[in-house]
């Protein structure tokens, strides 16, 4: 369905029963709500009604111009007004990769709209940015932001058959999923705006002083995803001040909705049923 959010128009998919608890899932880079597609039936048939929008700048109808437009506030600000437009007054937030950095703004900044956080892959914004500076394991794995914020990523990620852009995926995802993805960045302004959210600078912003997680959290890990190093990851911990559960998954990459869709939803229920 299409939901209106001030000017722009998101796309969601809502399913599972009308009066199931509330479920918003956000995705990452390069992705779609699609990527929520193998753990969404796991959650419908226990109960949960989900809803997962096409983010700022993967909604044909919701893609500003200007990295300026992809600031968090504003990221965050679109899931509430998602919310809002299907007369949702809180719900679970689920986020992976970049979806992980809007849940976890929204769990700290806007908690009496977050029943439960699961939060996967990315870690809490200031348990990162101490491993920023400390940590060089945490600099090494943060260099690909450099080449994404460059003006020539873009067109570099598509060359070739799209092959950097693939490679992203590694054997992690599954054929089908990776071509709808590549189909999807290769439209005319699809990827520049998905890069946006690196451009705008949220990511490398210091957000210390976002404050602590107060509601139930769930924070999903793994010990082959690239995105955070340990110190990131068990530092996290430091900044939630609710009931925390920490899931260290093996053997997975960064794809953990994708590559371990069952494991996921276990813990996405788990989360809401202990809430």
């Amino acid at each position: 369905m299409q939901v209106p959010v001030g000017d722009l128009v998101f796309d969601v998919a809502v399913s599972g029963p009308e009066d199931g608890d509330p479920v918003l899932l956000l995705h990452g880079f390069p992705q779609s709500r699609r990527s929520w597609d193998p753990v969404v039936p796991a959650l419908n048939a226990a109960g949960l009604r989900t809803v997962a929008p096409d983010q700022r700048g993967y909604s044909d109808g919701a893609r500003p111009a200007g990295a300026d437009a992809y600031a968090l506030p504003l990221l965050a600000g679109d899931a509430l007004g998602v919310l809002d437009a299907l007369g949702i007054e809180s719900a679970h937030v689920v986020g992976h990769d970049w979806g992980s950095v809007v849940a976890w703004y929204l769990a700290a900044r806007h908690s009496d709209r977050v029943r439960t956080l699961t939060a996967v892959s990315f870690p809490h914004l200031e348990a990162y940015w101490y491993a920023l500076r400390h940590d060089p394991e945490q600099r090494q794995l943060s260099q690909y932001i450099a080449y994404f914020v460059s003006p020539d990523s873009t067109a570099g990620l598509l060359a070739g058959g799209a092959a950097q852009f693939r490679s992203l995926f590694g054997d992690a995802v599954d054929p089908d999923q990776v071509r709808h993805y590549v189909d999807l960045h290769s439209r005319p302004g699809v990827l520049d705006a998905a890069l946006n959210w690196y451009r705008s600078g949220s990511l490398l912003a210091e957000h210390e002083g976002l404050g602590p997680v107060t509601v139930p959290t769930t924070y999903i890990s793994s010990d082959a995803d690239r995105a955070a190093s340990r110190l990131a990851v068990d530092r996290t911990a430091e900044h939630v001040t609710g009931p925390y559960r920490f899931v260290r998954l093996e053997g997975i990459t960064h794809w953990q909705p994708e590559q371990a869709p069952e494991r996921v939803a276990d813990e996405i229920v788990r989360r809401v049923r202990q809430c």
